[in-house]
């Protein structure tokens, strides 16, 4: 019985830590200016420093809070200092410890439209996944963000374009940033595009989202649009994460800055779309 107990015991505390198992966390880090990393190795979170406190982008779900926790606590800052909280996506690797950020800081939660009900639902009205292992507590937007709006705090601007496609309100930010005498143009991509595959979204004849296509096809125009100098995005392999760091340490931001990388992830995003589309189009 006691074994049984012991065995129990350990099983449990394993599923605890199940995330951190299959995603470790990753060293915090500068990228440039006021620019940080404080996600884990496969969930990406940004940290934009003001002097009237902090924005972050991204929390990941409620085992990721604690690295993001810790990550900034590393770097120096404070958490209580959050005083934005933004979105790329609104699915549950993105925000779901949303409602824990504003409880702890009194963030206020800026999400775009599109996303609004999907964030405050806690995942429930997701056109893809509403079912219960992708759902989280529900979080109340503070404020709903609208293309090309510029959120600000201490001097910053980020400005908000809408992507739409992996969500409906998927939202890539841009910014600017200073280091070393030169400022550099940052895009912070929300998503790639739809999933595909065997758990991936139906493209063609799609009821519940019948505007995907004409949705992710706006997207990538918007993406081909952006002036970008710092490659960066919601899930750290978009943009070569875990090839760039090490180099950081002794490149500095030009270890960051790749505009060719960019270039190239949103073709091939692209051009994957468009085989998918086809596919779909002949069955």
């Amino acid at each position: 019985m006691i074994r049984r107990l012991v065995l129990f015991a350990a099983l449990f505390v394993c599923s605890l830590y199940a995330h951190a198992a299959v995603y470790p966390n990753f060293p915090p880090h500068k990228i440039a200016g006021n620019l940080y990393y404080v996600g884990d190795s496969f969930e990406a979170a940004f940290l934009i420093v003001t002097p009237q406190g902090n924005i972050l982008l991204n929390v990941g779900d409620q085992d990721e809070i604690k690295l993001v926790k810790e990550n900034v606590a590393a770097l120096g800052f404070k958490w209580a200092d959050t005083k934005l909280l933004l979105s790329s996506q609104a699915h549950f690797d993105h925000v779901g410890a949303a409602a824990q950020v504003v409880k702890e800081t009194g963030a206020k939660f800026l999400v775009m439209d599109g996303d609004v009900d999907l964030a405050e639902s806690g995942g429930k009205k997701d056109f893809a996944y509403s079912a219960p292992k992708y759902q989280f507590p529900p979080a109340h937007v503070d404020k709903v963000l609208h293309d090309g709006e510029v959120v600000q705090l201490g001097g910053v601007k980020l400005v908000a374009h809408k992507t739409p496609g992996h969500t409906r309100g998927c939202t890539t930010f841009t910014m600017q940033v200073s280091e070393g005498g030169k400022t550099y143009n940052v895009v912070i991509v929300g998503a790639g595009g739809a999933n595909f595959g065997d758990a991936g979204y139906e493209l063609v004849g799609n009821k519940v989202y019948p505007q995907i296509v004409s949705d992710l096809r706006k997207s990538y125009a918007v993406l081909h649009s952006l002036p970008c100098d710092i490659f960066l995005g919601a899930h750290g392999v978009y943009y070569g994460l875990k090839e760039k760091y090490p180099r950081s340490k002794t490149e500095g931001v030009n270890a960051w800055v790749d505009p060719a990388g960019y270039k190239a992830y949103v073709d091939g995003k692209e051009k994957e779309f468009e085989a998918e589309l086809k596919k779909e189009e002949k069955k």
